[in-house]
């Protein structure tokens, strides 16, 4: 991880992105008056991944709606005390 001042930043941009993009320098540091101010890497081409629908079937029981609002008092008392 090179350390580079602000003006040799400027003068060897196009070689600093270079060797950042081909992988010969994992991230470069950018250098004001000898203090770190910024970080040169490289952009990640790869998408996200996908989030998958249904990876949770069959790992739980299967609830009807009745028996999903059963607990509807018992939720409102938890939250708003006995007197609801």
């Amino acid at each position: 991880m090179p350390v580079v001042n602000m003006l040799d930043a400027k003068t060897n941009l196009s070689k600093l992105v270079d060797a950042v993009e081909s992988g010969a320098e994992r991230e470069v540091i950018i250098a004001r008056n000898g203090r770190p101010a910024a970080k040169l890497v490289a952009v990640s081409s790869e998408k996200p991944p996908r989030k998958r629908m249904g990876f949770l079937e069959g790992k739980y029981p299967p609830m009807s709606l009745e028996d999903f609002n059963a607990s509807n008092e018992e939720i409102a008392k938890a939250f708003y005390g006995e007197d609801e």
